[in-house]
């Protein structure tokens, strides 16, 4: 069955990067197929891996790149082409260091903000009018280099609230599936922590 919408979350595949921040897109998506039930393999196409699931009645493509992350929009173009959606029927999940460990934020729209794997995207597709997720992992500490931290794993006292924040990022997106990416932003970008 065609794809209504597609879902792509960001990072990089193999066991070298597996759990680092740099694949918070990968794990929303883990979290969101746990969610749904979904207990089948994904499939190898669009030089991703890809799961079928049905959110709200609708029919979505989970998509995580294999491509590396800076080559992400290789990846959705070819996915996007194949089942000739437009950029409005695509959401990106991704990290962003510019948001604190724990916060989420939804936008229609913008540039990439540094994050290589959206860039990509956005360069690839053609424009800046894509849907996305951003999961806040922080700025590194100190003078720690940028690249070695998003390729870290999270530490202790992280853990809690982004597992919390990777939920949150995961109905952030089935929202967005069912109701569109306003809905999504206006019941997403509160903070949690504020009553």
């Amino acid at each position: 069955m065609k794809p209504e919408k597609i879902i792509i979350g960001l990072g990089n595949p193999g066991n070298r990067y597996r759990g680092t921040r740099h694949n918070a897109g990968y794990m929303v998506l883990a979290v969101l197929a746990k969610r749904l039930g979904i207990s089948s393999r994904p499939r190898t196409q669009f030089q991703s891996e890809t799961l079928s699931v049905t959110i709200a009645g609708k029919s979505v493509l989970l998509v995580s790149p294999l491509t590396y992350m800076n080559a992400s929009g290789t990846a959705a173009r070819a996915a996007m082409a194949f089942y000739k959606l437009a950029p409005e029927d695509l959401l990106v999940i991704c990290d962003d260091v510019d948001l604190p460990p724990g916060k989420i934020r939804v936008r229609q729209e913008g540039g990439s903000g540094g994050q290589k794997g959206l860039g990509d995207i956005l360069q690839k597709l053609g424009t800046k009018s894509v849907a996305r997720v951003r999961v806040g992992i922080g700025r590194p500490p100190g003078s720690m280099d940028t690249a070695d931290y998003v390729l870290g794993t999270f530490g202790a006292g992280e853990k809690p609230q982004m597992e919390s924040a990777l939920e949150r990022a995961a109905s952030a997106a089935e929202c967005w599936a069912e109701k569109g990416t306003a809905e999504a932003m206006n019941r997403f970008n509160v903070d949690p922590d504020v009553k």
